[in-house]
């Protein structure tokens, strides 16, 4: 994708830009769910406006990916707000950084490498160690679009580390979640969880990448598995004091674009000032989530801009592949699980 300079002048180099990079995508087909809780908040709200007059002491939570981007921003509002917080990054120098960075007093660092399972039961293993309910989980660390194939454990690595280790830390930490007064899930996704899903949804024959690679694609999947997995999460734990939930952040240039083509960077930052929020406004929606009073009994559903959507005709609704994909999930972690 390229910007010519007549769309500069004209000022539609800007919807160029927006149309080139991932999880843009703001469908004009949004439905509301019936009886969902409404927000005031907006688009332009930051995650320090969602969570204010909110006093959060005596909660715990933890963080995924909390050294930079919209981990680091919920971090650092969360504990602003008076919440211990478990904040993990790959390895523990980088999550005490951030711990201190974000003058977290509160703060826990906690090693997590999302590539590798047993790291993530020696984590779980660290937060049950703590004797502590655990009231919160935002599940927000991931990677994107890497331009080669790269696997862990023979699986595509965007479905490891985005879901499935995901997957694996949420069931070992339900005990505490469980414990809690009211425990909340909160999974990070994107808007490619619909705009560059493969078609038909989960590739279930193809979670290796092997008979086919794309880092769209591949990313794509990641997040739609992210979705299904909070909505069928939220399922079963009905009638329990936990919620699960999952969001589009929007688009926001953090980290997680490191592997994006340069000329896509490069249009970024020279038009992403019309399209893209804030790293303070697209965390706002994944703490709300993990925060707001208002959606305290809110479960299995989609947000965006801190209130919940419907996307028609995509397969973020589809119960049945939620189901599918957490029997395959959990046949891959039974190892880890038991």
């Amino acid at each position: 994708m390229t910007v010519t300079r007549r769309q500069l002048l004209t000022g539609t180099g800007a919807a160029a830009a927006a149309a080139a990079l991932p999880g843009c995508g703001r469908s004009s087909e949004v439905e509301r769910p019936e009886g969902v809780p409404l927000s005031p908040f907006t688009a332009k709200s930051t995650a320090e406006e969602v969570t204010e007059g909110l006093d959060l002491s005596g909660r715990l939570v933890l963080v995924t990916g909390a050294n930079s981007g919209l981990g680091y921003e919920t971090l650092r509002v969360l504990a602003l707000r008076g919440a211990a917080v478990i904040a993990t990054a790959r390895t523990l120098d980088k999550a005490q950084a951030a711990c201190d960075s974000a003058g977290a007093g509160r703060a826990i660092p906690l090693a997590l490498e999302l590539t590798d399972f047993d790291s993530v039961v020696a984590a779980a293993r660290s937060v049950a160690a703590l004797g502590r309910p655990l009231d919160v989980l935002v599940a927000n660390a991931g990677i994107m679009e890497l331009p080669q194939l790269e696997q862990v454990y023979g699986l595509e690595k965007h479905f490891v580390t985005n879901h499935l280790s995901h997957f694996l830390l949420t069931n070992l930490l339900l005990p505490q979640l469980e414990a809690s007064a009211q425990g909340r899930v909160v999974v990070v996704s994107s808007g490619q969880s619909f705009n560059n899903a493969p078609e038909g949804g989960i590739q279930f024959d193809n979670l290796s990448g092997e008979r086919g690679y794309d880092p769209k694609t591949a990313y794509g999947q990641s997040k739609l598995a992210n979705v299904l997995f909070a909505r069928h999460l939220a399922r079963r734990l009905a009638g329990s004091r936990v919620t699960a939930n999952s969001l589009q952040p929007g688009v926001i240039m953090t980290n997680l674009g490191r592997h994006l083509p340069w000329y896509t960077l490069l249009t970024a930052r020279l038009f992403g000032w019309a399209f893209m929020k804030t790293v303070e406004a697209g965390a706002a929606t994944q703490v709300y989530l993990a925060a707001h009073p208002l959606v305290a009994t809110t479960s299995g559903h989609f947000f965006r801009d801190s209130n919940p959507i419907i996307i028609p005709g995509s397969y973020l609704q589809d119960d049945a592949q939620a189901e599918r994909l957490w029997q395959v999930s959990t046949e891959l972690t039974a190892r880890w699980l038991t």
